[in-house]
C-alpha cells in the first residue's frame, strides 16, 4: 500500500455557516516513512456560470465574464518540509469562514447553469522522483437563518384547457376543471411547500396528478442575460381517477442541495423556483395526454427565515 491522503471534516453533515470555524483533520497513511516538501491546505469557494446550448453565441460579451467568480481562497502551511513516520498521522486544522471586503458566502447550490461550490484541498509536495499527492473534499455552506416571522402569501389557482400553454391540439383535450391553493409562495426553504388541489370535473378518467418543481437560473452580463428553466424534481400526489370535489393535499420537500434561497447578484440569479402541475388524462382508445400548466403558475420565493 502506498501513501494516501484523506480529509475528515468534524461535522458529519459537513454543513457550516458564514463566520463559523471549519475544523477537522488531515490523515496521512503509509507503511513506510514519507518524505515531503510541505503539507498545504486550501479552502476555496467559487461560482461557476455556464450558458445553455441555445444561448451560445448570442451574448459574445458573456465569455469575458464567464470565468469562475472567486468567493473565498485561502491557503495555510500545515506541516513544514520533513518526514512522516510509518502508519497513520492525523494533523488537525481550523479555518475561519470569513470573506474579505464586500464579498458574501453564497449558499451551496448545484444547478445546471449556476454552480456554487466550496472545497477543501490538501496538497503534499514531494521530491521530483515522487508524485505530489492531492485530496479534495467538498463542504456545504448554508445561509444563517433570518430572524423574524415570515408573512404567508397564499395564492389560489385554476387549471382548465384554456390556461394551458404549449398545446398544439387544444380542441382535442377533454374538458376539465381543477382548482386549488398554495398556503404560501413565500417559503422557508427548510419547510415543505403545502396546499391542496381539487378536481371539480373531468370528462375523461384521470390516471395521475403530478407536481413538478422547476428552478429558474439566469446568468449573463451587461449585454444581456440568458434565462433557463430546468426541472428539479417531479412527485406524484394522486394515482388513478381522483374522486371529484375531494381535496388532494400538496406536500413537497425542497431538495436541499439543488435548491437555495432566492439569490440575485450582478452576474447571476437563482430561483424564484416555479412549479408546474401535471395531469395525465386518458381517453378510451387513445394514448394518455400530458398537459403542463405554464401560464400564470406561481413563483416561489424561498428564504431561510426561522
Amino acid at each position: 500500500m502506498g501513501t494516501s491522503l484523506d480529509i475528515k471534516i468534524k461535522r458529519a453533515n459537513k454543513v457550516y455557516h458564514a463566520g463559523e470555524m471549519l475544523s477537522g483533520v488531515v490523515v496521512v497513511s503509509g507503511k513506510d516513512p514519507v518524505q515531503h516538501q510541505g503539507l498545504f491546505l486550501t479552502v476555496e469557494g467559487t461560482v461557476n456560470l455556464q450558458l445553455s446550448a441555445k444561448s451560445v453565441g448570442v451574448f459574445e460579451a458573456f465569455y469575458n465574464s464567464v470565468k469562475p467568480i472567486q468567493i473565498i481562497n485561502s491557503t495555510i502551511e500545515m506541516v513544514k518540509p520533513g518526514k512522516f513516520p510509518p502508519g497513520k498521522t492525523e494533523i488537525p486544522f481550523e479555518f475561519p469562514l470569513h470573506v474579505k471586503g464586500n464579498k458574501v458566502l453564497y449558499e451551496t447550490y448545484h444547478g445546471v447553469f449556476v454552480n456554487i461550490q466550496y472545497t477543501l484541498r490538501c496538497d503534499m509536495k514531494r521530491s521530483l522522483l515522487a508524485k505530489d499527492l492531492t485530496k479534495t473534499c467538498e463542504f456545504i455552506v448554508h445561509s444563517a437563518p433570518q430572524k423574524g416571522k415570515l408573512t404567508p402569501s397564499p395564492v389560489d389557482f385554476t387549471i382548465t384547457p384554456e390556461t394551458l400553454q404549449n398545446v398544439k391540439e387544444r380542441a382535442l383535450l377533454p374538458k376539465f376543471l381543477i382548482r386549488g391553493h398554495l398556503n404560501s409562495t413565500n417559503c422557508v426553504i427548510t419547510q415543505p411547500l403545502t396546499g391542496e388541489l381539487v378536481v371539480e370535473s373531468s370528462e375523461a378518467a384521470i390516471r395521475s396528478i403530478e407536481l413538478q418543481l422547476v428552478r429558474v437560473e439566469t446568468c449573463g452580463c451587461a449585454e444581456g442575460y440568458a434565462r433557463d428553466a430546468t426541472e428539479i424534481q417531479n412527485i406524484q400526489i394522486a394515482d388513478g381517477d381522483v374522486c371529484r370535489s375531494l381535496s388532494v393535499p400538496i406536500y413537497m420537500v425542497f431538495p436541499r442541495l439543488f435548491t437555495c434561497p432566492t439569490l440575485e447578484t450582478t452576474n447571476f440569479k437563482v430561483g424564484r423556483a416555479q412549479w408546474g402541475r401535471g395531469t395525465h388524462v386518458s381517453r378510451e382508445g387513445s394514448n394518455s395526454a400530458f398537459a403542463r400548466l405554464t401560464k400564470g403558475r406561481p413563483s416561489l420565493l424561498t428564504s431561510t427565515t426561522r
